[in-house]
């Protein structure tokens, strides 16, 4: 596998640090989820087997159902990094949802969020 080691990290560690992030902050797992489904197109069930399937994070976007179309909409700094200027098609994937999550732990509304 090529490419940054993030690729090979099971999405399932990925995703309880996302959480992790939300609940010191006041926020939920319902609420992660939502944005991860809200962005890749899975459903709850798909996302949980995901998870249990201990999916790399490369194989987890690769299967995504529908990637939403809006997320091109998300834009901003993350990592010291703009979002919209990352080359790398699964890098900028990932850096959307890395901006969803932040998004979220600092507090912005659901339909902020989610570009409704």
């Amino acid at each position: 596998m090529s490419g940054h080691r993030i690729y090979g990290m099971a999405f399932a560690g990925v995703h309880s640090a996302y959480v992790a992030k939300a609940e010191r902050k006041g926020r939920t797992r319902e609420e992660v989820d939502t944005l991860i489904r809200w962005l890749t197109g899975y459903d709850q069930a798909g996302l949980e087997q995901q998870i249990a399937d201990r999916k790399d994070v490369q194989t987890f976007f690769a299967d995504a159902p529908a990637m939403n179309p809006a997320r091109e909409a998300i834009t901003g700094v993350i990592c010291g990094i703009r979002v919209e200027e990352v080359a790398e098609p699964l890098m900028r994937e990932i850096r959307y949802l890395d901006k969803l999550i932040d998004e979220l732990a600092r507090g912005k509304a659901m339909d902020k969020i989610l570009r409704a």
